[in-house]
């Protein structure tokens, strides 16, 4: 096999200047992202559902939520596709377009009482925009951070796509406690929409940022020596399939940040355990604020140690605190529930959500490092959305049965665990020699010349 021409060097100051517009961006359409799932939770139940079985309206309204997730690897095979063959800035700059357009369409609907079932079908389109947007923002923001990056800072550098998610969750939390403090009748009726408009502003201020992003070097160096991958999908499933496998169950990890954001809001505001809506939003707020500290110490860590026991850390102390977190809620205990989540989400949740970048892009090499992260990672992240409609199922008739969706929280715990112990160490594997195992042989009549 023959020796691959070494990277080029980035330009003095592109792997910072990568990785900010990694996290604004991200932090910006996670934003969008992120305030459909608490309305989804606490108003979309009343708005969009019929109010006179409110278990099912609740069940529905969240069902929505996986709606996305379902879309996202539709997404992931079409922007995958694109991002290797035209590269990475296009998909960073669409995605961030399409994401703020669905977001500002969503604050613009019009209710049930208004429209009757035409409503949630709109609802649902809006929803399947935004599935379509994430699938390609992480896998691009992503694939820049780490071609840019030094080989002895992959991982801290590709952490800080996952702190922008961990900041565009806090900045929605935050901008949301204001708003389910208004009085019922101003929040059902103009004030769950003010979030949303506000993705008008998240749009312009990210494509100001992306736009002038140069292309990665180790994409122009493969585009100019070997060409771009005609069909990367036949090269990815080709020689790469077991990574994709890998990936796939690694991504399954997510199902703790959508059971914590999504399933447990609204488990602890119900009937049942009675606590106030503000209340819970500021632990996710303290939560998130902690991860934004941790997710780069994890991932720097991973830069000395390896990915492979970092990752580890977090994928099975997720399951373990995800339990204690629940237990903390059932109880109505306010410092409980804090303390535990902070631990659970802040602290051993990101040691696998600060280092799974870096992980999985890895794996692949740079021909095919889009399309294989990017379809890997939605689809593990379209089973995580759907987690929360199957706790909402298995909670039981009042919803209440927490210990139910800590097991199952910890069961989908399992395959990121799997995924870890079977993938390849990479943290001390040179950039143009990321996924060569899986790509030993000759070149195919599936590579053109750009």
């Amino acid at each position: 096999m023959s020796v691959p021409t070494p990277a080029p060097e980035a330009p003095p100051g592109q792997p910072k200047k990568a990785a900010t517009a990694a996290w604004i961006g991200s932090a910006l359409e996670y934003y969008d992202f992120f305030i459909y799932g608490s309305a989804a939770a606490l108003i979309f139940p009343e708005i969009f559902f019929d109010e006179s079985d409110p278990a099912t309206a609740t069940l529905l309204s969240l069902a929505t939520f996986g709606v996305a997730y379902a879309a996202r690897p539709v997404g992931a095979f079409f922007l995958g596709h694109v991002g290797d063959r035209m590269g990475r800035k296009k998909i960073m700059v669409f995605t961030l377009v399409l994401m703020g357009l669905s977001t500002f369409l969503i604050g613009c609907l019009p209710t049930r009482e208004q429209v009757g079932t035409l409503a949630p079908v709109l609802l649902v389109l809006c929803r399947v925009l935004q599935g379509i947007s994430a699938a390609g923002e992480q896998a691009s923001a992503n694939s820049m951070t780490l071609e840019h990056a030094p080989a002895t800072r992959r991982g801290f550098f590709t952490s800080f796509t996952l702190s922008g998610t961990q900041g565009g969750q806090l900045l929605a939390t935050l901008v949301f406690i204001p708003v389910a403090a208004l009085p019922e009748e101003h929040l059902l009726s103009w004030g769950w929409r003010v979030p949303f408009w506000l993705s008008v502003a998240v749009a312009v201020v990210g494509w100001f940022i992306r736009r002038n992003l140069d292309e990665t070097p180790a994409f122009e160096r493969q585009t100019a020596s070997e060409g771009v991958v005609k069909l990367p999908l036949v090269v990815l499933v080709r020689e790469h399939w077991a990574d994709v496998l890998r990936v796939i169950g690694g991504a399954l990890i997510a199902s703790v940040s959508t059971i914590f954001t999504v399933w447990a809001l609204a488990y602890a505001t119900s009937d049942s355990v009675g606590m106030s809506r503000t209340a819970m939003l500021w632990v996710g707020a303290l939560a998130n604020v902690v991860a934004l500290a941790a997710i780069p110490l994890w991932a720097t860590l991973s830069d000395r140690i390896g990915r492979r026991p970092v990752y580890l850390v977090g994928a099975a102390g997720s399951a373990v605190t995800m339990f204690l977190y629940l237990w903390a809620i059932s109880t109505g205990s306010y410092a409980f529930t804090f303390l535990t989540g902070i631990l659970c989400f802040g602290v051993v949740y990101s040691a696998a959500n600060g280092v799974w970048p870096a992980f999985y892009g890895e794996m692949f090499a740079t021909r095919v490092r889009l399309s294989g992260v990017a379809i890997g990672t939605q689809i593990g992240f379209a089973v995580a959305g759907f987690a929360v409609t199957f706790a909402a199922r298995i909670a039981g008739p009042d919803g209440d049965d927490w210990s139910a969706v800590a097991l199952f929280t910890a069961a989908l715990c399992v395959p990121p665990v799997i995924a870890a112990l079977t993938a390849r160490e990479t943290h001390q594997v040179p950039t143009e020699r990321l996924g060569e195992r899986a790509a030993e042989e000759p070149a195919r009549p599936e590579t053109v010349t750009a």
